[in-house]
């Protein structure tokens, strides 16, 4: 062997020779060196595994983006991969739970503008139950006040069957008390009722009139007895043709079960300090004594109902006995029998009222006490109004001593 052409290490000499090595070796040689001059420590193990890598000499950006990668900045990879994603979600149209919360939030107003709408109408019906409805503009009022159902004294929610003394004079009582009230119609419906109901409302009719506030009667199907007493004393009664009212007396029931009760063996033993005290009672009929006394009774507040017409109607108490034998007349007939001043329904009344309160242009009409759905629901707490009216009328319709009544038997 040449000892020239073999080194001292033993490596072909043509390998060692620089002149002879290809470019790239030299090119890629000098590249690394450089590269190993310029860069951090830090950064040499991740750069020299990047370097030993199959595809190092065919992916400069891919070792841009391991720079960014050792520089702590996110790939761009993931980025688009997550932009892309989010465009394909909203590109294919709200997810359902979207779309369910829009759902429910549209249900949710729906039900809002519901309740505001109840509350709206509930609101609109109280107030005009209670009177508020009409012309606003003007201050001059016309008071009107129903008398419905039969007349007795006590607290008995209107609208029940019932027109009772406490309210209606209430009413009137507050009526007189604005100024800005210049008349008052009365509007009935009644068959009649307790003569002392009929008193006390009356009483307060005329306390209207002596400060100058006219009353003015609105008949409508029923104005007999008790109900014709409080329309006596009105500065003008209006009448329907077929009105029933008149009926002009009194009645005083009484109701013997004695025979009920030996039938069916029910004894009585009655200790008494007077011998009318018991009179009227179920269990036995009335004595001789207790007739004629029953019939003074009757006879006497009779006279005063007399003496009610006689002076409401300027009619003199011949006259009115005439006509008060407790029979039923016509809205025709009591007009001709004077009875009634004139034919018309409440509208009528409420013209006439503002004429005789001297009221220029269109009044403002109040409902004092108009039944409405408002006033039935605020009248009764527990909701069992039927029950609550049996019980505050027990009084009169089960009175032990009978009814005294100026009412259509």
């Amino acid at each position: 062997m040449n000892d020239e052409n073999v080194n001292p290490e033993g490596t072909d000499s043509k390998s060692m020779n620089p002149e002879e090595a290809p470019g790239d070796d030299l090119s890629r040689n000098s590249a690394y060196e450089k590269k190993e001059a310029i860069i951090p420590e830090e950064g040499i193990s991740e750069i020299t595994v990047g370097e030993d890598s199959p595809d190092s000499d065919s992916a400069p950006e891919r070792q841009e983006e391991e720079k960014k990668d050792a520089s702590g900045i996110p790939p761009r990879e993931p980025e688009k991969k997550r932009i892309e994603s989010e465009k394909s979600s909203k590109s294919s149209g709200p997810s359902p739970s979207i779309q369910k919360n829009k759902r429910s939030n549209r249900s949710y107003f729906l039900v809002l503008l519901a309740l505001i709408a109840v509350i709206a109408v509930s609101m609109a019906a109280i107030f005009y139950g209670l009177g508020f409805g009409g012309d606003f503009g003007t201050s001059e009022k016309i008071a009107v006040i129903y008398v419905q159902g039969s007349m007795l004294t006590g607290n008995v929610p209107s609208g029940l069957g019932y027109a009772t003394s406490e309210e209606i004079s209430e009413n009137i009582h507050s009526a007189v008390a604005d100024e800005n009230v210049k008349a008052i119609v009365l509007r009935i419906n009644s068959p009649g009722g307790s003569p002392a109901a009929a008193q006390e409302i009356s009483i307060e009719i005329e306390k209207a009139q002596e400060k100058g506030i006219p009353v003015v009667v609105s008949m409508g199907d029923l104005a007999a007895s008790a109900a014709y007493y409080i329309s006596a004393p009105a500065d003008y009664i209006y009448a329907n043709p077929s009105t029933s009212t008149g009926s002009i007396g009194v009645i005083w029931t009484f109701e013997n079960m004695s025979s009920y009760y030996e039938r069916e063996g029910v004894e009585y033993y009655i200790s008494k300090s007077g011998e009318f005290k018991d009179m009227g009672s179920s269990w036995r009929g009335l004595t001789d004594e207790e007739k004629e006394y029953a019939d003074s009774v009757v006879m006497e507040s009779y006279d005063d109902f007399v003496g009610q017409v006689a002076e409401g109607r300027n009619m003199s108490r011949s006259e009115v006995k005439e006509l008060a034998d407790g029979r039923i007349y016509t809205g025709t007939k009591a007009k001709e029998l004077g009875l009634v001043d004139g034919f018309g329904n409440l509208y009528d009344a409420i013209d006439k009222a503002a004429e005789l309160g001297s009221i220029q242009g269109e009044p403002k009409v109040v409902y004092m006490n108009r039944v409405s759905l408002s006033s039935l629901l605020l009248g009764s707490e527990s909701g069992n109004s039927g029950e609550e009216t049996s019980q505050l009328v027990d009084y009169f319709e089960k009175s032990p001593y009978g009814k005294i009544l100026a009412c259509m038997s």
